[in-house]
């Protein structure tokens, strides 16, 4: 304890003790109840909307365009990375790698990613009063970069917060507080 030398004064000592537990699953198992989670709904948005973008590209008449080439890499890249991510989630993979940054990884994954779709959206929009599909796409493509944005701001407050991908992490504070006796 320490002294402050004034006459009627008391002196405060706090002692605070943070234990996390983490626990994780390492073997693969099917668990369908991911796809109703936020994160797993988000997944599954992003992946119909970049699909319905690319059959917008691919049935306009002017798909061999730049364009229109680098809006699908960016809508199918997102569909497969999404789906393959989806995948890992729905049978625990993500937590058998627990050892990864998965949280990290997919922040930077759907950051890029939101960029990308943003990019190619407007790209298809700038043509869209031209040819109507690609008006379709870019309208796909831009909720698609939106709910990637809000995935990647998600992934961001996990980040943040100290959460993993998948399983648990339990934190417990214990806190205790020692009042002292008056210092003269």
């Amino acid at each position: 304890m320490a002294e402050t030398g004034f006459p009627g004064t008391y002196s405060t000592t706090t002692v605070t003790q943070t234990q996390t537990a983490t626990t994780v699953t390492t073997n693969i198992r099917f668990d369908p109840s991911y796809v109703r989670t936020i994160p797993g709904m988000l997944k599954i948005a992003i992946m119909v909307l970049n699909i319905l973008g690319f059959i917008c590209i691919m049935v306009s008449e002017v798909n061999y365009h730049s364009r229109a080439n680098w809006f699908n890499f960016c809508a199918m890249g997102g569909f497969w990375i999404t789906g393959i991510l989806l995948a890992f989630y729905l049978f625990h993979v993500i937590e058998k790698l627990y050892f990864i940054p998965w949280i990290m990884v997919e922040m930077g994954y759907c950051g890029l990613w939101c960029f990308f779709m943003l990019t190619a959206s407007a790209a298809c929009a700038a043509q869209g009063s031209l040819f109507e599909a690609w008006a379709a796409a870019s309208f796909f493509g831009f909720i698609s970069m939106i709910l990637y944005g809000v995935d990647a701001f998600f992934k961001f407050k996990g980040w943040r917060a100290g959460e993993i991908a998948q399983g648990e992490r339990v934190r417990s504070v214990q806190k205790s507080e020692t009042v002292g006796t008056p210092a003269y």
